[in-house]
């Protein structure tokens, strides 16, 4: 939220949002009713399973497909808006750059698309060329012999050309190494904390877990589950840990704390802690509980919160529920 000149505080606008948005194909309906918000400045993952609409989504967003219904804007404006378009960046999912064509070469046109001047396209390629750690040494080479990998980095250095407010990544990881991940993990993660937004479809939930501060769960063409990622994981259980002492096991249980390292304890006699797992509400009642505790002679070392991953909140989100 900002504050707006009489002080009050007002919502900050959304990157992208959509209402009630529809598209189908001849009789399959790719886009049933989309209702989103992705607030500005965050890290966004949209996930789901293939077919649940997500690319046809982007292609709406980046006024490429249009909406049968509903309505769609980005960034405050409309996707057809030029003034938009020239904000936003995009990486495709099969990013087709001519084989003649070296990484300057393509940044360069991309760069006139986006009406950049020739002084700016210049300095801008380089920065965002030396941002995603393509090989300076096939800067000039033609696109033909790059890898995969090479590839990726020269279509996310074009994306990001004239530091876009919005930037919508498909897979931009695909056919990337482990440690090329990391890289450009740490480059989106930069790009958020200059202020824009990036939009992300990955079919990696452990890359979107790591990078994306929000998530959407698509299915059948509509959103089923959205927010922000660490509240989504939460399981409203803990781990805790206390020290090892006489009657410790009946003292916690009386406090609500189940002992839950027995094989552990029995493997391992020389254990110095036990663990516990907690489940009885919130925050609150679990502070009240660990107070009643510690207050009986318990010693707390750790609490760990339990927390869902990525893919439990996909499988949960998309399993109607009474599904085996």
């Amino acid at each position: 939220a900002d504050a707006g000149t009489d002080g009050r505080m007002t919502e900050a606008p959304s990157a992208v949002s959509s209402r009630a948005l529809t598209k189908s194909f001849g009789s399959v309906r790719a886009v049933a009713g989309i209702d989103l918000d992705v607030p500005a400045g965050v890290c966004f993952g949209l996930i789901g399973e293939n077919g649940a609409g997500k690319t046809t989504f982007i292609k709406m967003l980046l006024g490429i497909t249009r909406p049968d219904g509903g309505s769609v804007s980005v960034l405050g404006g409309s996707p057809d808006d030029v003034t938009v378009r020239k904000h936003v960046g995009y990486l495709p999912e099969r990013l087709a750059i001519p084989e003649a064509f070296s990484a300057r070469r393509f940044l360069a046109s991309v760069g006139r698309i986006k009406g950049l001047a020739s002084t700016e396209i210049d300095v801008e390629t380089e920065r965002v060329l030396e941002l995603v750690q393509l090989d300076r040494a096939a800067w000039k080479r033609a696109s033909g012999n790059y890898s995969k990998g090479m590839k990726q980095r020269t279509g996310l250095a074009a994306a990001l050309l004239g530091k876009p407010k919005l930037l919508v990544l498909d897979e931009p990881t695909d056919g990337i190494d482990p440690l090329g991940r990391a890289q450009i993990r740490d480059v989106i993660v930069e790009v958020v904390k200059g202020g824009s937004t990036v939009f992300l479809n990955s079919h990696l939930l452990a890359e979107t877990e790591k990078i994306c501060d929000h998530v959407a769960v698509l299915s059948q063409g509509r959103v089923v589950q959205s927010g922000q990622l660490d509240v989504l994981k939460r399981k409203d259980a803990s781990r805790v840990r206390f020290v090892k002492a006489e009657r410790d096991i009946e003292r916690a249980a009386q406090h609500g704390f189940a002992h839950t390292s027995a094989e552990l304890d029995a493997a391992h006699p020389e254990r110095e802690q036990r663990d516990y797992r907690w489940a009885g509400g919130g925050p609150a009642e679990l502070s009240r509980a660990v107070a009643a505790a510690i207050a009986d002679g318990l010693v707390l070392v750790e609490v760990t919160p339990e927390l869902k991953d990525l893919e439990t909140i996909l499988r949960e989100s998309i399993t109607p529920k009474g599904a085996a």
